[in-house]
Order: structure tokens, then sequence, then C-alpha cells
């Protein structure tokens, strides 16, 4: 985070901060957390075992003053084990509705794509419309809301990819790499230097504040020809010559998922305007997960950050 003045706030930069003391080597996971935190959206954490994808959340829920429920997927998971289930009052023949796991502030779920389709759909409408409904009501969800998934690349075996349709509902979708040397060592040192039970959180963002820091994201000035450089990178995966590698291309949800984590990211930075790095930036993390390439850019070893990748040297921020 630029240390020059700016409107980031005192509690932003202490979070960011306390973040970055127990999470080594994941300045890109942090930040993308902080983005999906201040902009509401959701996150996608997509990496092998070991990563501390799991202890990034459980860290965030630490250095927020907000509810936390972890959920772990498994195929025989079912919806109302997420959302909750209307339960028989014998007293007085009512039914009473007792919340699940996701009524909470923050809500981690660990390896989503060990869920079966119905409890993915589930999440869809917790995501979407922050509401779940059960029989014939609808519970609305608190405020703030915020999912972060995670999915483990390397195992296939009892898991349900998720639906482009649900993809398309996170913010951001960040992937996760093996660390090198000097951050393996800085891990180990870390986890050797921790007293058992962890210590003790920073004091915790407050609500209000978290709610004065997502209006100060919101404030932060999108020039116009910003806003045109962000719709001509999603323009592009449609028409011109990189849409040849993409069956689907970037849906509108895709320019607005840009611009507010653009926002987020100069707010980050000290600044309360957004630049063309912002949006280049986090450009691999808010589109590649909402397109689909083609059989043959499969069948040439592409991937969507390659399209993405291509598409930003195709596109002049001006």
């Amino acid at each position: 985070m630029d240390s020059g003045a700016g409107p980031a706030g005192a509690g932003a930069s202490a979070l960011s901060n306390y973040l970055a003391n127990g999470l080594v080597g994941h300045d890109v996971l942090i930040e993308r957390l902080l983005i999906a935190l201040l902009s509401g959206g959701h996150l996608l954490v997509e990496g092998p075992p070991g990563l501390a994808k799991t202890r990034a959340v459980k860290w965030l829920s630490d250095a927020v003053e907000s509810t936390f429920a972890r959920i772990q997927c498994t195929p025989d998971l079912m919806p109302s084990d997420v959302t909750g289930t209307p339960v028989y009052n014998p007293q007085d023949g009512s039914f009473e509705f007792v919340p699940g796991p996701v009524f909470h502030n923050l809500v981690l779920v660990d390896e989503i794509n060990r869920a079966p389709p119905k409890v993915q759909s589930a999440l869809l409408e917790a995501m979407a419309e922050r509401q779940v409904t059960a029989g014939n009501d609808t519970h609305p969800l608190p405020d703030p809301f915020l999912v972060v998934a995670t999915q483990n690349p390397i195992e296939h075996d009892g898991t349900f990819p998720l639906p482009e349709a649900q993809m398309d509902r996170f913010l951001l979708h960040v992937v996760l790499g093996l660390p090198d040397l000097a951050t393996e060592r800085r891990i180990l040192d870390l986890v050797e230097a921790e007293v058992p039970g962890g210590a003790a959180p920073r004091q915790a963002m407050s609500l209000q504040d978290l709610a004065e820091a997502r209006a100060a994201v919101r404030a932060v000035h999108l020039a116009p020809e910003l806003r045109d450089y962000i719709v001509r990178l999603v323009l592009a995966t449609r028409e011109g010559p990189l849409s040849v590698d993409i069956e689907h291309a970037v849906s509108p949800r895709g320019s607005l998922a840009l611009a507010a984590a653009s926002r987020a990211r100069a707010y980050l930075h000290g600044r309360d305007y957004a630049i063309p790095e912002d949006v280049a930036e986090i450009a691999g993390d808010a589109l590649a997960h909402r397109m689909v390439l083609s059989w043959r850019a499969v069948a040439e070893g592409r991937c969507a950050r390659d399209v993405v990748a291509d598409v930003l040297n195709a596109t002049p921020p001006l």
C-alpha cells in the first residue's frame, strides 16, 4: 500500500499490515481479499493444499468486527446445511426458520467444488441476491456479506466443477502458485515462532469503519477515458481477432466487476482516482473466469488468462 496521503483510511491500512504479518508471500491474495471486502463482492481462491487459503480468511475474520462461519463442502452436503431450514414447533404447530451458516457477515466455503449442484444453486442465490428462500419465505442476509470460496485444482474425484453462472458471481478469481525458496523459509520461520493457540488479534475494524471505507471506494473517480478502456477490454473478448479463441465472451458483469475492483485497488494504494495500471493489474482475476475458450484454443494449450493477457497487450489504455 502506498504511503502517500490519500483516501485510504487508517483502518484499511492497519488491516492490510495485520494480514501481511500472518500471511507470508501472499501480497496478491491480501490485496484481492481487501478489494472484495471493500467492493462488496465475492472471492474465489484456487490453489494446491497448504497455501494458507483457509488461514487467510480466518485472519481476515479476526481483524474485522463481524460474524464468521466456515462451511466444509462434501459430496453429501445438503442445501439446508448451508442455508438453514424451517423447524416444526410442536407447542403451537408452527414452523420456525433456523438460519444456517450462510447467515454470517463473512462465510468461508472450503473446497466449494466438492459441494453437489443443489448446494451450489443455494449458494448462487445467496451470493447473487443476498437472500435465502426457504419454503414460501425469503430471508435477507446480513450486511456486509462476503463469501470467500476455495477450491483445490489437483483433485477431481468427488468434485463438481462450478457452472459458468456461479463463476460469474465471483468478483475475482485468484490462482495461487507454490512459493519460492526464500518465501518458503520465511513461512517456516513464522510458523515455528508462533505461540500455540495463536497471537491475540489486533483491534478489529468496526462495521462503521468498513461502511465508511466502502463509501470512500465508491467515491473514487473513474475517468471517462478509463471507463472507455474497461469497455474496450471487455468488447475485445466478443469481437476482433482475439475473439476466435473465445466460445462465450465476458458479459457486462465483467465490466462492472473490473470497474469496482479498480476503484478498490486505487483506494488501497492511497489514491482517490483510478489509473490504467489498476485496471491492467486486476483484469486477469476479474475477467478470466467469466469466459469460456473455444475447443481450438484449449487444444492449443491456451488458458483464459493467456487470452486476457493478449487482450491487454492489444488494447491501449488511451
